[in-house]
């Protein structure tokens, strides 16, 4: 089994190593990560400037781009091969809720996801790296069981991908009930701006702190992460909102008859 892992934080953080050093013993592993913090990036790629792929002393390739940009170019010739598994990740702090649409973390998965191979997000639920250990132990103990219902290289069909995202809690091993299956809940609107004024004069905006938790009920993925189980929550693409489309089928027909 082959298995390529990126992250947003870039290729020196260390939740990208710890996810590594706990996936090498159940696959070939190859990294290939942004070079720099990419935090908040999504599904981003750069198509208007160059992108360039270095190797780090430990092994690991990092790009000069977007996490979505290290995925897409590693499956489109830099690997040579087509990974079983891509694996993004481990992230410094939660992705849960909205936060899945702005996720740098979510979107170099997603990449590997819109390519036809499995992927999963892996995502501590507090920054600051409090208990990576077990974030990885339990990062490496999902895959593991994961790898196990993939065919193999070799087989006739590819299987059906499928788009996982996770989070872990922050917690010793002993205090992590397991994983629990939920559905993504909510977050109330972010923080104000805030605006400051830089040495010449001018103002410039930082954009303000995610929003507390809006839907945090039970079956959420924040329900579940406060109980200490790790949440898995299964994405998809497709953002039509299929019960509206009769709702607005009147308004496409009116438009197109010339009607008022």
């Amino acid at each position: 089994m082959k298995i390529l892992i990126s992250n947003d934080d870039g290729y020196q953080a260390p939740g990208i190593v710890a996810l590594y050093e706990a996936l090498k013993g159940l696959a070939d592993v190859e990294v290939v990560a942004p070079e720099h913090n990419n935090s908040a990036k999504s599904n981003a790629l750069t198509l208007h400037s160059p992108l360039y792929v270095h190797r780090a002393p430990n092994g690991f390739r990092y790009v000069n781009g977007t996490p979505a940009d290290c995925v897409h170019i590693a499956l489109t010739g830099l690997l040579g091969y087509r990974p079983d598994l891509v694996v993004s990740g481990i992230n410094n702090g939660a992705n849960m809720g909205d936060d899945t649409i702005y996720s740098g973390t979510v979107g170099a998965a997603m990449e590997g996801y819109l390519f036809g191979i499995p992927a999963i997000a892996f995502s501590q639920t507090e920054r600051g790296w409090a208990h990576l250990d077990v974030a990885a132990q339990k990062a490496a103990e999902l895959v593991r069981h994961l790898l196990a219902t993939l065919p193999d290289a070799h087989a006739a069909r590819q299987p059906v991908p499928w788009l996982l995202n996770v989070n872990i809690p922050c917690r010793p091993a002993g205090d992590i009930k397991g994983f629990k299956v939920a559905r993504l809940g909510r977050r109330h609107a972010a923080e104000q701006v805030i605006a400051q004024t830089n040495p010449r004069g001018e103002t410039m905006y930082w954009i303000g702190s995610a929003g507390p938790a809006k839907d945090d009920a039970e079956g959420t993925d924040f329900h579940a992460t406060a109980q200490g189980f790790a949440s898995i929550t299964p994405l998809q693409v497709d953002l039509t909102d299929h019960e509206r489309l009769a709702y607005w089928a009147p308004t496409a027909a009116a438009m197109g008859s010339g009607a008022p």
